[in-house]
């Protein structure tokens, strides 16, 4: 078994706003296959976010030889879930990733968790999969458990898994590969970065805003550093490590690509890390 390397769009979202097309088919043309979504204007927007057509992106996937394997979809709600889903079927792809998440206290966890719970019950209905993508405030405790932990206990992994990132999870002062084979089939994608060796942010992001603070989405985005990303297999984390493990568990398919901050332009930067994805066994693009 091998995983198949993708990409997440959002690691060329500056192109993207400004011609949706062209900019997938610079990616295909860079060698990524296959494709995940960032829809983070979902209310408005059945698809990819940039006003393009399920009959247009098809004839696009099949023109560039790629295909779109996951999609976040932000927000995913009763009011947009059947356009969604309506949508995401149309171009063949049945998996659907809640992006980001904030938790005040442990009861707010256990309420967001029972609202995963009814969207993947319902996504399941329709033959789709729901998977939770997660940043470093999962790891956060209430209690004395980790927020993944109690999302985790408290849905059925028939209806919620894991779209773990890896990234996150080493910010959030804990071992990927210890969390993978914790998590173990639940985990049935993952998004990778790399951690630059140059940056003189703590690993552990707790160290900077501080396990009791209440992480919002303001205090994520003040304290996320762009020094803190590079191009794949140019930083510090053990990806061949992380490949070997999903490779072990069995239920992942894809690692994919997201780039969230880089000092090159967002096309040359998905092209290093697709240098620097070449340096690892087990991986395949085809």
């Amino acid at each position: 078994m091998e995983l198949k390397v993708g990409i997440q769009l959002y690691s060329v979202r500056e192109l993207m706003k400004e011609d949706p097309i062209r900019t997938i088919e610079q990616v295909a043309e860079a060698g990524y296959k296959y494709i995940e979504v960032a829809n983070h204007n979902a209310m408005d927007d059945d698809g990819v976010g940039f006003g393009v057509t399920a009959e247009k992106l098809k004839e696009l996937m099949k023109k560039s030889g790629c295909k779109v394997i996951s999609a976040h979809i932000f927000p995913f709600n009763d009011e947009n879930y059947k356009r969604v889903i309506e949508y995401n079927q149309k171009i063949g792809n049945h998996v659907l990733v809640y992006p980001m998440e904030v938790f005040k206290d442990r009861d707010d966890v256990l309420k967001k968790a029972e609202y995963y719970e009814k969207m993947g019950y319902m996504a399941a209905q329709e033959g789709m999969t729901f998977l939770y993508h997660n940043h470093y405030q999962e790891f956060q405790e209430f209690k004395g458990e980790r927020v993944l932990d109690t999302i985790l206990k408290n849905t059925d992994p028939g209806h919620v898994n894991l779209e773990l990132d890896t990234f996150w999870t080493l910010r959030g002062g804990l071992d990927p590969i210890d969390m993978m084979k914790q998590y173990g089939t639940r985990i049935k994608m993952l998004h990778q970065k790399d951690f630059s060796r140059d940056t003189t942010t703590p690993v552990n992001m707790f160290d900077v805003v501080g396990k009791d603070s209440y992480i919002d989405r303001e205090t994520f985005v003040k304290y996320k550093c762009n020094d803190d990303f590079i191009e794949i297999g140019y930083g510090r984390m053990d990806i061949q490590g992380i490949i070997d493990t999903a490779i072990g568990l069995g239920s992942i398919e894809y690692i994919l690509l997201e780039q969230d901050a880089t000092k090159l332009n967002q096309l040359d930067s998905i092209k290093r890390s697709m240098e620097g994805f070449r340096k690892f066994k087990g991986i395949i693009w085809e």
